[in-house]
């Protein structure tokens, strides 16, 4: 096996690389990218459906629920949502906001007791710059940790390798709400 330097690969160009790149399939994604693009805010129509186990909605509470990330960053992942719709910290009142961080903490917990990881990544994108996937609609993300579950597939691959099914993931949570 050859081992190039970084300015040879820079140097070679895209051929190169395709040339040596490995596939991994993921027959699965196909769903999701000929999928029919929603109309209107899925954060604001998932709580007025009544089928949480297929929304993923972990815990409903009175001003905010919480329910998995449908394309988690990693097993587990979980996002703490307002039902009022808007995209900024500011329009939500004193007692939404504390509402959100108690189940917050709620959530975290119950992903100790579930999945016990090491350590959690816990935030709030807000605007497209800062990396929100949804603008108008703000959310908490809470992302299990574990020592080494960021290895060289979504630093290199920008793939990430999940151990569980999202259907599986919420028995597995539900359980200990």
């Amino acid at each position: 096996m050859t081992v190039l330097t970084c300015a040879q690969l820079t140097c070679r160009g895209a051929a190169f690389y395709t040339a040596y790149m490995e596939h991994l399939w993921a027959p699965w994604r196909i769903k999701y990218i000929l999928r029919e693009k929603e109309q209107g805010c899925f954060l604001c129509r998932k709580p007025q459906e009544a089928n949480d186990a297929k929304n993923h909605i972990l815990i409903r509470d009175k001003t905010c629920f919480a329910l998995l990330n449908a394309y988690p960053y990693n097993a587990g992942h979980v996002m703490i949502v307002p039902y009022k719709h808007t995209g900024e910290l500011d329009d939500l009142t004193e007692q939404e906001l504390a509402d959100l961080m108690v189940l917050t903490r709620r959530c975290k917990k119950v992903l100790l007791a579930a999945l016990k990881p090491e350590g959690f990544n816990i935030g709030i994108n807000i605007g497209r710059v800062a990396g929100a996937g949804v603008e108008d609609h703000v959310h908490i993300h809470i992302v299990p940790r574990w020592n080494g579950d960021t290895n060289y597939m979504p630093v290199i691959g920008d793939v990430r390798v999940l151990p569980q099914a999202l259907d599986e993931m919420y028995e597995v949570l539900k359980r200990h709400v």
